[in-house]
């Protein structure tokens, strides 16, 4: 037995009239049918008996249309369709169907649309499957259309498709539509229910926090959540995992044609973007203050309405801000793009420093910085373009282009100068610092660390004061002074000391560690930097425990121990690290020292060829070195 409960539409079928039907389908004469309700359910459930039916209820509304139609008889089933949850039906088994899978998805189109023509463009059929969200209703729809269209390529589908702004419309073949679908279902929702289904489309990013939403609503959590549950029990959001929702991205479309459409003020809409990007704003400096406390930054950055989280236990900020990463960074690229709400997405994006750091959100970070860059220049606002390119300055400085890094933090020190703006004007020069110390210009990088050391203290920022002064102590490293070198170290690690930083306190002993390395202190610059790859590891920065596992093989490469330091050399460059290629390459001359010392000159050849490719192509200093070491083995 099967019936279309017509659950979506604005009147849809009684129970009543539905059983009438099926009471005819078994052999019941008109005559015998009873007029009320509840008679046609007991002589349905009679008529079954002894039989066995499988009862298709089709596109139901509610449960208590549901119920008179359960046969409620031994052998017989009943299979029910909804767009809501039906949890108050006793003893039923919940199905959620997901959306198909690419393969599914792409099968389905060839079967509409044939063979011939997907083979011809496969990778133009995937993005069309792409862009319907791989919804079999938007595919089949999309594949008819196609398929009455023999002119048409594949690719001329696609790039219809590729419009967000007209994909719903693109998606519609005679009386069948996506938008039509998803609008009777927007059009059972209560005032307060459209409201909240509105303003959460509008958020960018692959799903979003209760904290975040009730932010977004201006809601306390507890009512927020019960109107988002409303929304997963209608199928038009999605639990993504207890406390976090997302929407399929058809529906978050349609979402956010139903805010340009019905959403008033019209301003509503931009107070909704600004008290998420306020939430995360807020958060994130105290998640920043925590990690580092006594550092000036959460000072400088923008005021915001919204008071965020309140976090009080660094490691559960920390977890907040890498569980909030892609929504955070996909929050900052979107506030790009709206001039008034621009101040405040570089200075959140500065104040999840973290996430680049950490190497775990690097790619998605550097697409952030980025964008901020591009926007802050074209608004020709001095103070946000060179926060901006500090961020970006970090960017690069990570992953080794160092050029690219110099350039964008002279240009963040003239933008500062100009603004007046006291951060890049400490920081700017910190990272030029290291810069000169990679490039191997020793004065410029003393010369610049001096003056990022005069501008922390002049701020009243003994946590940058503390890093220069760690990042100066590898300059006298370099220049042989290792007394200055080591009492440099010695004075950041007792600011972080003092200040209580673990995080930051790894830093300070990593520098310690590499003072001491090449003063001949080896046992000392042992301890250093093995406590120094312990904190990296507990506070999840794998970035840092790379470069300090290759800061370790020196040391036992020094100390006469090769199989130790061949170990941390492998783990320097499975964790990868701060440097990229260039960092890499480092290590593999290193490791090539190592196993030359065991005995395999073969492997240490082999990996110091793979140093000699990378310092060639960045036309790095370290390139002299490794063709000694090649030049020497080649002798030998």
């Amino acid at each position: 037995l099967y019936v279309d409960l017509q659950g979506t539409d604005p009147r849809p079928a009684l129970p009543e009239a539905v059983l009438g039907s099926f009471l005819r389908a078994l052999g019941t004469p008109d005559s015998a049918i009873p007029d009320s309700a509840a008679d046609r359910a007991a002589l349905y459930r009679s008529t079954l008996d002894g039989r066995r039916v499988l009862v298709l209820l089709d596109n139901a509304r509610d449960a208590a249309q549901v119920r008179p139609l359960l046969p409620g008889t031994a052998g017989c089933a009943a299979l029910v369709t909804s767009r809501v949850r039906m949890s108050g039906l006793a003893g039923a088994h919940l199905v959620d169907l997901d959306v198909m899978s690419p393969e599914e998805a792409l099968q389905l189109f060839t079967r509409i649309v044939g063979t011939e023509r997907v083979g011809a463009e496969r990778q133009a059929a995937l993005d069309v499957v792409g862009a319907c969200g791989f919804l079999p209703l938007a595919i089949r729809i999309a594949a008819s259309r196609l398929a009455a269209r023999r002119t048409w390529t594949v690719s001329v589908l696609a790039a219809k498709l590729a419009d967000e702004r007209r994909r719903l419309d693109e998606l519609q073949s005679g009386d069948l539509a996506v938008k039509a679908t998803f609008e009777l279902g927007y059009g059972q929702l209560e005032p307060a229910q459209q409201r909240a289904f509105r303003l959460l489309g509008l958020a960018d990013g692959p799903d979003i926090s209760l904290a975040a939403a009730a932010a977004v609503l201006d809601l306390p959590e507890h009512d927020t959540e019960d109107l988002m549950e409303a929304l997963v029990d209608c199928s038009l959001l999605e639990s993504a995992a207890p406390g976090r929702y997302r929407f399929h991205d058809l529906v978050r479309l349609y979402a956010r044609a139903c805010a340009e459409r019905d959403e008033q003020p019209e301003g509503g809409r931009e107070a909704a973007l600004d008290r998420l990007l306020d939430f995360y704003l807020a958060t994130a400096s105290r998640v920043y203050a925590l990690e580092r406390p006594g550092d000036r930054l959460p000072a400088h950055l923008s005021e915001t309405r919204h008071p965020g989280l309140v976090l009080t236990e660094p490691r559960a900020a920390l977890d907040w801000l890498f569980a909030e990463a892609d929504p955070l960074l996909a929050c900052v690229r979107q506030s790009a793009g709206r001039p008034q709400a621009l101040r405040r997405a570089v200075d959140l994006l500065w104040a999840a420093k973290d996430l680049s750091e950490s190497g775990a959100n690097s790619k998605q970070y550097e697409s952030a910085a980025l964008t901020v860059c591009e926007a802050a220049r074209a608004a020709r606002d001095p103070r946000t373009e060179g926060r901006a390119r500090t961020t970006l300055t970090m960017v690069h400085l990570f992953v080794g282009r160092f050029t690219e890094a110099d350039e964008q933090a002279r240009q963040a020190m003239e933008l500062a100068r100009l603004a007046g703006d006291p951060l890049p004007s400490c920081w700017a020069p910190n990272d030029r610092g290291i810069i000169a110390l990679y490039q191997k210009r020793h004065a410029d990088g003393e010369r610049f660390l001096l003056e990022a050391i005069e501008n922390f203290r002049a701020d009243g920022n003994f946590i940058g004061e503390a890093s220069a002064l760690c990042n100066l102590s590898r300059i006298h490293v370099v220049l042989g002074r290792m007394s200055s070198a080591i009492d440099l170290a010695q004075q950041g690690i007792a600011i972080y000391d003092r200040m209580g930083l673990t995080l930051r306190l790894a830093n300070g002993r990593y520098a310690l560690g590499i003072a001491l390395t090449q003063a001949g202190r080896l046992t000392e610059a042992l301890d250093q930097l093995g406590e120094a790859l312990s904190l990296f590891r507990d506070n999840r920065q794998p970035l840092w425990e790379g470069v300090t596992h290759f800061r370790l093989a020196e040391a036992h490469l020094a100390a006469q121990r090769p199989t130790l330091a061949a170990k941390h050399a492998e783990q320097a460059i499975a964790l990868r690290g701060i440097g990229g290629e260039w960092r890499r390459a480092t290590v593999l001359t290193v490791l090539g020292k190592a196993l030359r010392r065991l005995g395999q000159p073969d492997r240490a050849r082999a990996c110091w060829r793979d140093a000699e490719s990378v310092f060639l192509q960045l036309g790095s200093a370290e390139l002299a070195e490794v063709q000694a070491l090649l030049a020497s083995e080649l002798a030998a």
